[in-house]
């Protein structure tokens, strides 16, 4: 394959925020949301130049071993070769270690951003070599396929392939996060986490993941049932009891309440007549939004004004 060459101009990508699991969907189900990370990438004549803004700003390296920079090389290699130097410019919206997929967000926009940057990319690496690479950067599939995809996500490996189908949520769904002041890392959470499990825990969780297929998609007064989980959410529970017990008081008072990917940010799946309540059930310690889901996915955008300030949390 001949070297590849690269665009002039710079390229603006704009990634989701993402929900994984949903409650019973481990390591398969996710969920798009409307909260943003915004990536400018431009082939420079050398060197390296990060410059970061919100989440992160003081302690992300600025340096080779950015998550981003390395998903940006790894995409070039599969591009047919490395550009001689790259300006980057990163904002920031999705919080660090909190379980809405900041890790997933860097990866996608790292790869997406260089096949935008390669002239003739996208018959060089096409969208399913998009996911089977965010997946192997990744570890797992669930949090990359809803960034890149948008919507709703079911993902799974086949062959150690990574494959994944988009669903259209429902329109009157209304995720609120309630996103806490300390980050929970993916490793510790995943480290609770029991070699074997009951079969009859397995067994309602698959019963489950199914329903809730139907009740993200067409009958959101499932959503409740649809969202009980028996695998993971428990076992993580020392590493994040305030979240565990929110989830708990959230489902309590007939609220479908999942702890968001790994944790420790805790999930609501309500509607446009009762998120405002939701919101505000949380109490001190907690940052409550309500987001929009997002449908698009990873995309590449035209440039932004500077004043541009669209999808602050």
């Amino acid at each position: 394959m001949a070297g590849p060459a690269f665009r002039a101009a710079a390229v603006r990508v704009r990634v989701p925020a993402t929900s994984a699991n949903l409650g019973p969907g481990f390591d398969a189900l996710g969920l798009a949301l409307g909260l943003y990370d915004d990536v400018v990438v431009r082939v420079a004549d050398s060197g390296l130049h990060i410059d970061i803004a919100g989440e992160g700003s003081e302690t992300l390296p600025r340096d080779e071993s950015h998550l981003l920079v390395r998903s940006l090389r790894t995409a070039f290699d599969l591009l047919g070769g490395q550009p001689r130097g790259l300006e980057i410019v990163c904002a920031n919206r999705i919080p660090h270690g909190r379980g809405l997929g900041s890790s997933s967000a860097a990866i996608c926009a790292g790869i997406v951003a260089a096949r935008a940057v390669t002239i003739g990319g996208e018959g060089r690496l096409d969208d399913a070599a998009l996911l089977e690479l965010a997946t192997e950067i990744e570890g797992h599939p669930d949090n990359v396929a809803a960034c890149l995809l948008g919507g709703f996500t079911l993902s799974w490996m086949e062959a150690g392939a990574a494959r994944a189908i988009r669903m259209e949520p429902g329109d009157s769904i209304v995720p609120v996060v309630f996103v806490p002041g300390k980050p929970v890392l993916t490793e510790t959470a995943r480290g609770l986490l029991p070699r074997t499990v009951p079969h009859v825990d397995a067994a309602a969780n698959a019963g489950r993941a199914a329903l809730l297929v139907e009740a993200l998609t067409r009958r959101p007064e499932l959503l409740l049932p649809a969202t009980e989980d028996r695998l993971h959410q428990e076992y993580r529970a020392p590493a994040m009891p305030e979240s565990a017990a929110l989830v708990e008081r959230l489902r309590a008072d007939g609220v479908p309440a999942v702890i968001s990917g790994a944790g420790p940010t805790v999930m609501a799946l309500a509607d446009a007549g009762s998120a405002e309540k939701v919101q505000a059930l949380a109490g001190p310690g907690w940052a409550a939004n309500r987001l929009d889901l997002d449908l698009q996915g990873a995309s590449v955008l035209p440039l932004a004004p500077p004043n541009d300030t669209s999808s602050d949390m």
